[in-house]
This record gives C-alpha cells, structure tokens and sequence, in this order.
C-alpha cells in the first residue's frame, strides 16, 4: 500500500472559463427556444438571427459570439386592407379638421356675451322678517327654601340619663333593708352563741358566709329594682321625643308639598311661554325659506342659460377635437407562448464538488496510511515481538503494504532520484515482490482488550522464514529484519 497523493486544486481561471462558456450557452440556447415564430389570424410575427457580436470575458479573456435577433411583424391580407382603409379616414378627418379650424377662426374672434339672458336671483329681495324672539317671560319665580318648623328632638329626660332618679330608688329601698339586715345578723349571731359555737370557728364562719350571701342578695335585687325604674323613665322620655319628632316631621312635608305645587304651576307657565316663542321663529322660518327658493329658482333658470350658450360655442371645438383624436390602427395581438429556461449549469460548483470529494478521499487513505505505517514503525520498539496469531484474538485486516524479496534487496542497492519517495516498495530503486497483510488485534488475556496494529508472524514467515522465531512455542518477529530487510521503506 503505497502513500496516496493529495487532489491538485482546480485553477480559478479555468473554473471561471468554463462556468463562463456555460453560461453563454445556456443563455444562446434559451434565446433560440424561446424566440417562436407566431402565425395568426391577423398576421405573422418571425425571428430571425440578423448578425452577431463578440463579447470577450475580462476575467479569462475568453472571446465568444453573441448572436443577434430581430422580429419581424406581417400583417394578414384583410387586416392589411383593414389598415389601409383606416389611414385613408384618418386622412380625410384631418382634412376636415382642418376646415373646421377655419370656421372656429371666426367663431373665437367673437366676444363671449351673457346679454338678452334671464336675470339671476336677487338677495335684497329677502327682507321683512321680524327677527327670531330669544327670551320669554319665565314664569314666577321657584320655591327654594322652606319656613322652620322647629328643632328635631335628639335629648329627652334631664340632663343626664336618669341616673340621680336610680340612686334616690336604690338608696330608698336601701335605707329600709339595712336595718332589717341587721337585725338578722344580730339575732344569728345570738343563735350561734347559744348553740356554743364560738367566734372564729369553721361553722361561725359558714354561717355568717350564709347570711352575707343572702344580705347581697337582697342588695342586688335593690340595685336591679332602681336600675328598672330608670330603664321605665328613659322609655317614656323616648316614647314623647319620638312622639315630638312625628309631629315636626309631618309640619314639613306639609310646607313641602306646598312648595312643589307652586313650582309646578310655575313651570307649567314657563313651557306654555316657551312654545309660543318656538312657533314664533317656525313661522320666521318658514317665511325665509319660501323667499330662498324663489330666489334659488331665478339662479337656477340663469345658470342654465349660460351652460347652453358655453355649450354652443365649444361644440364646433370639440368636434374638431373628436376628429383629430380618432383612432389608429391597432397592431395584430399574438399569443404569449410558453418560455422555456434551461437552466446554467454550476460548473464552478461541480469543479468545487469534484475537488473536495477527492481531498475527502485523499484524507481518509491518508489516514488509513498512516495508521498502518504507524503500526508498522510500532514494530521497532523491540528486537523480537510475540506475532503469533494463536495469542490474538478480536482480528481486523486493515489493508496491506507492498514488500520486498529479501532475497533480491542487499545493502548495495542505489536509491534511484527519479522515483516517487512516497512510494513505500519502491524507494530503493526494488521492485515490490508480494503484499504482507496488516491487522487490527487485541491479545488474548488483556483485560483492557487494547487494540494494536501490525502483521501476523504467520504472513511474515511466508516472505522470509528468517524473521521468524518460535520462543516457547509461540512465533515472534525479528522486528529489526522485517523492518531493514522486507519493509525497507519503513
């Protein structure tokens, strides 16, 4: 396996030739599609090349011929009669406009007079129209405000809330309970001492805990009694201030509907004003508009008049007009017949595309070269390496390089300087006798499976028994003699 060469590039004035001369062809060859002759009822239209030019390309100083096209219209016989009997009117209107001109002479040398023409409206003539009434008598005047009718009560009672009313009760009802009270705790006390129940004593205690509770008892139910007689004092108080409030509150919706009756009479009389001044200024009106449409009715009919005697004058010059404006000869229609492009060949591209799909190939078989050569040249590490394709395993033949007879080869051999270094069995001037196949393996018992590049012993010991040795019954490579004697060129 010899070391590929590298694509040589594509010259950018040759590409540019060629993209060039394609393009030129391309678009004389869609000139010639695309220049149909036409027959029609009407007439023919025909192309046809009439010369040519040189047109030379700056960049690549190419030359090249451009031909030239022209197109050619024929009218059929009767359209042919046709245009002649329409430049034959057209000559004899022109004639005829041009004694017409002659009349408009005279016609133009007149002054233009309105004279003798009804008379337009007359603006003075709207008059005697009393003017519009802007204000009216409005009415008496409206109730805006209410006479007193006195103070809503928000207090009632005196200054307080009864609360002098309570205490006389309750000190009342005290006065009265206490000395009862009294009587009763000194008669229990009495009691106990009869009884031997000393001052001091649990039961002395309980029993006069007995009696407080009852003479609070009876204190509380006079507090309660007082604070009922006030509650009763401030409901009656309440019941006359509302009784009070009542009574002011209907006072003032008397005065109030009062008030809203005269203001509705009152604005009953201010609406019957208004409307008697409206149907005033309907009648002003209605008197000015019958005066504007008399006086619309005398412009209208001056207006006329004048349109037709400008319609008089300008008659004979926009007949001369018409004559002189009459139409031509209208050229046969033809088809639009369907284009047909081919499209520029990118030989630019292609070129581009050619190289860089041979660069890619060159890269690949430089690659794969390399990774032989360089497990080849992994091989002169030692002087003898186990090869035997016994202990490997996980084999993948990679290629193969060309070797040499080392039977032929001999250190005498003269390098020959015309021939390729990048040759690998020919550098030495010896021609390549057999190939020795080159693999991608693992050994068996690595653990980490790597994988390592070179020949099988089995291979080498075909093309020279000498570099191959049997160590234990395994084969190895004399490495340096299969490096110096079959791979010289390594």
């Amino acid at each position: 396996m010899s070391k590929p060469d590298p694509p040589s590039p594509p010259n950018p004035i040759d590409t540019a030739r060629a993209s060039t001369g394609t393009n030129v062809s391309t678009a004389i060859a869609n000139a010639w599609l695309n220049n149909v002759n036409q027959v029609t009822p009407y007439g023919a239209v025909d192309y046809n090349q009439t010369g040519s030019y040189t047109w030379t390309d700056p960049t690549t100083n190419s030359t090249y011929t451009i031909p030239r096209f022209t197109a050619t219209q024929t009218l059929s016989p009767t359209q042919q009669a046709i245009q002649g009997q329409q430049e034959a009117t057209q000559y004899n209107l022109a004639g005829m406009s041009n004694a017409q001109s002659q009349r408009i002479s005279s016609l133009l040398s007149t002054p233009f007079t309105t004279a003798g023409g009804p008379a337009g409206g007359d603006a003075s003539g709207i008059k005697n129209l009393p003017g519009a009434k802007t204000s009216y008598d409005p009415g008496g005047q409206i109730q805006s405000s209410l006479h007193g009718v006195g103070n809503i009560t928000n207090t009632y009672g005196p200054a307080d809330n009864f609360s002098a009313d309570r205490q006389r009760v309750e000190d009342s009802l005290m006065a009265r309970m206490n000395p009862q009270l009294q009587i009763q705790q000194n008669q229990l006390q009495q009691q106990l001492a009869d009884q031997g129940i000393r001052y001091g004593s649990q039961a002395y205690a309980d029993a006069m805990d007995n009696y407080n509770r009852s003479a609070n008892d009876a204190r509380w139910g006079a507090i309660q009694q007082a604070g009922a007689e006030q509650q009763r004092m401030t409901q009656e108080a309440g019941a006359l201030a509302a009784f009070q409030n009542q009574a002011q509150q209907q006072g003032y919706e008397q005065i109030l509907g009062q008030g809203q009756f005269a203001n509705q009479a009152q604005q009953q009389g201010y609406n019957q004003n208004a409307a008697l001044a409206s149907f005033f200024n309907q009648g002003n009106a209605q008197n000015l508009a019958q005066q504007q449409d008399a006086f619309n009715a005398a412009q209208s009919q001056r207006n006329q008049w004048l349109q037709e005697q400008y319609a008089q004058r300008n008659q004979p010059i926009n007949e001369i007009t018409s004559l002189m404006s009459s139409s031509n000869v209208t050229n046969p229609n033809f088809l639009n017949t369907q284009g047909s492009q081919i499209p520029t060949t990118d030989v630019a591209g292609l070129i581009n595309n050619s190289f860089n799909q041979q660069l890619g190939i060159y890269q690949q078989q430089n690659q794969q070269y390399n990774s032989l050569v360089g497990g080849l040249l992994g091989l002169g590490a030692g002087a003898l390496k186990a090869s035997d394709e016994r202990v490997k395993e996980n084999i993948v033949q990679l290629g193969s390089v060309l070797s040499l007879d080392p039977d032929k080869d001999s250190d005498s051999a003269r390098r020959d300087p015309d021939r390729d270094e990048r040759t690998m069995g020919r550098t030495f001037g010896v021609e390549p006798t057999a190939e020795l196949p080159v693999y991608s393996y693992s050994y068996k018992g690595d653990p980490a499976s790597v994988r390592h590049v070179g020949p099988m012993a089995q291979d080498v010991e075909k093309l020279d028994k000498k570099a191959v040795k049997s160590i234990g019954g395994v084969k190895h490579i004399d490495t340096k003699r299969v490096m110096g004697n079959i791979l010289r060129a390594a």
